[in-house]
C-alpha cells in the first residue's frame, strides 16, 4: 500500500494521465506551424497573382492555374494521408511532406516559365497537404480529452487564420521585396521543421506491411474523382460552366470516377479512404458543418479583396492591410473560446459563431462603392469572432469523440470536407456575381434613359466636361455606361453577401442536430 504526502501550500500535482511530456508538445508545436504554412500557401499568392502573371509572361488563364494545380493536388493528397500516415507513421510522413513542400517552395521561385510554375505548385500542394490532416490526427490522440479545450483552439485558428491573413502576408512580401520571396520564405523555416520533426516526434510506430496492399486503384479513381470536382468548380465560373467542353468531359469523369470510387472503398481489402468514420453521427454532421464554414472561410478570403480591387482599386499591400483586421479577431477570440468551451454546451457556441458570421455578412449587403477601411471593420471583426466560435467547437465535437483508432483516416475526410467547401464557395460566388451584375445592369439600363432627369443632367455634365477633347457625346455616354456597369457590380456583392446571410442563419438552426458533446473538462484522462 501506498502512502501520498502533500506539501502545505503546494498546488496538487496534475494526474499522470494529463501529463503531456514536453517534448511531445514542443513536437506538436512544430508540427502546428508546418500546417500553418501549408494552409497559408494556399491564399498567399492570390493577392500576387498580377506581379507572378507579369514575372512570368502568362496569360490571365495561364495564371490562375497557379492557384488551381496547388487546390486540386491538394484535394487529392490530404484523404490519402489517412493510410500513409498508418503505413509510415506520423513522424515519417510528416518529414516527407514537410521536406518534400520546402524543396518545391524552392523550385517555385527559381521557376521562369508559367508551365514550370504549375507543376512545382502541384508538387508543392500534393506533399504539403499531408502535413494537415495529422497535425488534427495527433491533436486529438496525444493529448488526454482534458486538454482538447487547449489543443483544439490551437489547431482551429492555424486552419482559419493561415487562409485568411494569406493575401496580408503576401502583399507584404512583394510589395517589399518581390513575388519569388512568397516562396522562399518558406525554405528556412521548412528545413528546420523537417529536422525538429524527425527529432522529437514520436507518436506511434509505422506499419509497412500496409504498403504490400496498397490500393492503386482506389487512388486512380479517387484523384479522377477530387481532381475532376475540383476542376470543374474552379474553372465552371470562368467558362459558363457546362456550355464548355472541358468541364463538360471532366464532369462525367468525375461521376464515373465517384462511382468507382465509393466502390473500390467498400469492397478492398486495405481501402486507400476508409469512410467507416461517417457512421458516428457527430463525426459526419461536423464534416457537413466543415464544409459549410469552408464555404464562408474561403469564399470571405476571396470576396473581400476582390471588392477592394475591382471597386476600391487597391494594391496588394492595402488589401492585406485591411483584411488583417478579421485575423487579429480570430486571434484574440481563440482564448475566450478555449474557456468558454470548459463552460457552455459547444453547439450553443457554434450556433452563436455562426449567428455573428451571418450579421458580418447581412451589414455588407448595404455595400456602396465607398466602403472603406472603416466601414469594414465591424463586419470582419465580427466574421473573425464568428469563424472561430464555430469552427473550434466543430472540430472537438467531431473529432474528439472517435476511436484513436479511426481518427487518421477521419482527419483526413474532414480537412477534406472544409476544402471542398471552400471549392464549391468560391464556384458559388462567382456565379452570383456574374449573373447578378447581368442582372443589375439590365436593369439600370431600363431606368437610364432619356426620360430619366437625373440620367440626362448627369450625361449633360459629362459632355460640358469632355468639350474640345474630341467626341464629346460619345466619351459622355462611355463615362455614363462604366458608372453603371460599376453600380452594377457593386449591388452583386450586395447579392453575394445577403446569399451567405441567409446561408449562415439557416446553418445554425441545424446545430441542434448534433448530439450533445460531453465537457472535456469533465472528462477523464484516457482516451
Amino acid at each position: 500500500m501506498s502512502t501520498t504526502t502533500t506539501v502545505s501550500g503546494a498546488p496538487p500535482a496534475a494526474p499522470a494521465a494529463d501529463y503531456v511530456a514536453p517534448k511531445r508538445l514542443i513536437a506538436f508545436l512544430i508540427m502546428v506551424f508546418g500546417m500553418f504554412m501549408s494552409i497559408l500557401d494556399i491564399q498567399i499568392v492570390s493577392a500576387s497573382l498580377s506581379e507572378i502573371q507579369a514575372g512570368l509572361s502568362a496569360s490571365s488563364s495561364e495564371v490562375s492555374w497557379v492557384q488551381t494545380a496547388y487546390l486540386i493536388a491538394e484535394v487529392i493528397a490530404i484523404p490519402l494521408s489517412g493510410f500513409l500516415s498508418r503505413a509510415l507513421g506520423t513522424r515519417l510522413l510528416f518529414a516527407i511532406s514537410a521536406a518534400g513542400f520546402t524543396f518545391a517552395s524552392l523550385m517555385c521561385g527559381f521557376t521562369s516559365s508559367i508551365e514550370q510554375m504549375i507543376l512545382w505548385r502541384a508538387i508543392q500542394g500534393f506533399l504539403g497537404a499531408g502535413m494537415i490532416p495529422t497535425v488534427f490526427a495527433s491533436a486529438y490522440t496525444v493529448f488526454p480529452r482534458s486538454k482538447f479545450h487547449i489543443v483544439g483552439p490551437i489547431i482551429g485558428l492555424v486552419a482559419t487564420l493561415a487562409p485568411t491573413i494569406g493575401p496580408t502576408v503576401g502583399g507584404y512580401i512583394t510589395d517589399a521585396l518581390s513575388w519569388h520571396w512568397l516562396f522562399f520564405i518558406n525554405v528556412v523555416p521548412g528545413i528546420g521543421i523537417t529536422i525538429g520533426v524527425l527529432a522529437l516526434v514520436d507518436f506511434d510506430e509505422p506499419h509497412f506491411e500496409l504498403l504490400d496492399h496498397f490500393d492503386w486503384w482506389g487512388l486512380g479513381f479517387m484523384a479522377g474523382f477530387l481532381g475532376s470536382l475540383e476542376y470543374v468548380l474552379e474553372e465552371g465560373p470562368r467558362n459558363d460552366w457546362f456550355q464548355d467542353t472541358s468541364i463538360a468531359i471532366f464532369a462525367v469523369i468525375c461521376l464515373l470516377s465517384a462511382i468507382a470510387f465509393f466502390w473500390r472503398v467498400l469492397t478492398a481489402r486495405e481501402p486507400i479512404v476508409d469512410i467507416r468514420a461517417f457512421t458516428d453521427r457527430n463525426f459526419a454532421l461536423g464534416c457537413l458543418f466543415s464544409f459549410c464554414v469552408g464555404i464562408g472561410l474561403y469564399g470571405l478570403t476571396y470576396l473581400y479583396p476582390r471588392y477592394l480591387a475591382e471597386i476600391r482599386g487597391y494594391s496588394a499591400l492595402m488589401i492585406g492591410e485591411t483584411m488583417f483586421v478579421s485575423g487579429v479577431a480570430m486571434f484574440l477570440t481563440a482564448p475566450l473560446v478555449a474557456r468558454l468551451m470548459q463552460k457552455i454546451d459547444m453547439r450553443y457556441l457554434i450556433m452563436f459563431g455562426l449567428i455573428l458570421f451571418a450579421t458580418g455578412t447581412w451589414q455588407m449587403t448595404w455595400v456602396t462603392r465607398d466602403f472603406d477601411f472603416y466601414e469594414l471593420l465591424v463586419p470582419q471583426i465580427l466574421r473573425g469572432i464568428g469563424m472561430m466560435m464555430a469552427m473550434v467547437p466543430i472540430n472537438n465535437i467531431a473529432l474528439g469523440t472517435l476511436a484513436p483508432q479511426m481518427l487518421k483516416n477521419a482527419s483526413g475526410l474532414f480537412n477534406l470536407t472544409r476544402n471542398l467547401g471552400g471549392a464549391l464557395g468560391l464556384a458559388l460566388i462567382n456565379t452570383v456575381l456574374d449573373h447578378r451584375t447581368d442582372f443589375h445592369i439590365t436593369r439600370l439600363h431600363d431606368k437610364v434613359t432619356w426620360g430619366n432627369a437625373q440620367a440626362v443632367e448627369m450625361l449633360n455634365m459629362f459632355t460640358q466636361k469632355f468639350q474640345g477633347m474630341g467626341d464629346a457625346s460619345r466619351m459622355a455616354m462611355k463615362q455614363l455606361s462604366q458608372i453603371v456597369h460599376r453600380q452594377a457590380v457593386v449591388m452583386s456583392f450586395g447579392d453575394a453577401f445577403f446569399a451567405l446571410s441567409v446561408f449562415y442563419v439557416g446553418l445554425s438552426l441545424m446545430v441542434m442536430l448534433l448530439n450533445k458533446p460531453s465537457n472535456p473538462a469533465n472528462a477523464g484522462g484516457g482516451h
